[in-house]
């Protein structure tokens, strides 16, 4: 059953065509990965679908819903969470109070009941906390809950911004290049840890990444863009094999020398 349905997506820059018609439709319980060269438009398509930038034309479907144009912490209310190539914490902040902060969209209590600290709020505290416990143990960093996320690695960064996409309780997690920058023990890591989410948790992910290998060794289904039009999409097996990726990649020499 689809989760997310995107149809004749397209965006314009000024006179530059982003997106031309693109088609995406992700399932309940996949991973989706979504490659393409350098400036194919995977982080725009992302952009689009979290709000950040309104399409000129097509639509967006997200659990029967029509989410087109919808704002972006709207889209997180909605399920919908998303991490980012560089890196976005409060590095004054604790790391249990930076994994807090995704799961605060789940709370209503309100300014009033934040003011006056009424049992509402102190019983939505004590679940926030507990939420991004949970959330710091599922990527391996409950023992660094007290650490400034300014004192961790890079690598350790990663996986605060990832516990924190998880706090806000997703069905659909947007990665933009999760791995960008990991040791290989740590991507290694990332990999069995995207497998028990979609394993365990039943989340969708649409995973954008220039590692390949990854992709190609942990997608149910993958996606192509090149130049902002989707040219394949399939098993990773198929799409590997496909001509109009190779020359994406590898330019049109690359065909020549696939059937030599």
């Amino acid at each position: 059953m689809s989760l997310l349905t995107v149809k004749k997506i397209t965006l314009n820059f000024g006179g530059l065509r982003a997106l031309n018609g693109v088609d995406i439709d992700i399932k309940a319980g996949e991973i989706q990965g979504l490659i393409g060269p350098n400036g194919s438009g995977k982080t725009t398509l992302i952009n689009v679908i979290m709000g950040i930038y309104k399409p000129h034309s097509g639509i967006i479907h997200f659990m029967d819903r029509e989410i087109t144009g919808l704002r972006a912490h709207e889209a997180v209310e909605a399920g919908i969470v998303r991490t980012f190539q560089d890196i976005q914490l409060f590095y004054d902040l604790t790391v249990l109070e930076n994994v807090m902060v995704g799961h605060h969209c789940r709370q209503g209590g309100g300014i009033l009941a934040s003011v006056f600290r009424s049992r509402r709020f102190r019983q939505e505290e004590r679940e926030t906390r507990q939420a991004a416990l949970e959330s710091l143990d599922i990527v391996g960093l409950s023992d660094f809950a007290s650490r400034l996320a300014a004192d961790l690695s890079f690598g350790q960064q990663r996986m605060v911004e990832l516990a924190r996409a998880l706090a806000s309780e997703p069905k659909l997690l947007l990665l933009d290049e999760p791995a960008a920058g990991l040791s290989l023990n740590r991507a290694d890591f990332l990999v069995e840890l995207l497998r028990r989410l979609r394993d365990q948790k039943g989340i969708a992910i649409l995973l954008v990444e220039h590692v390949i290998k990854l992709v190609m060794g942990i997608s149910d289904r993958i996606t192509v863009l090149d130049q902002g039009e989707r040219i394949a999409e399939g098993s990773p097996q198929l799409v590997k094999k496909n001509p109009k990726v190779i020359e994406a990649y590898l330019g049109k020499g690359a065909l020549g020398a696939q059937t030599s």
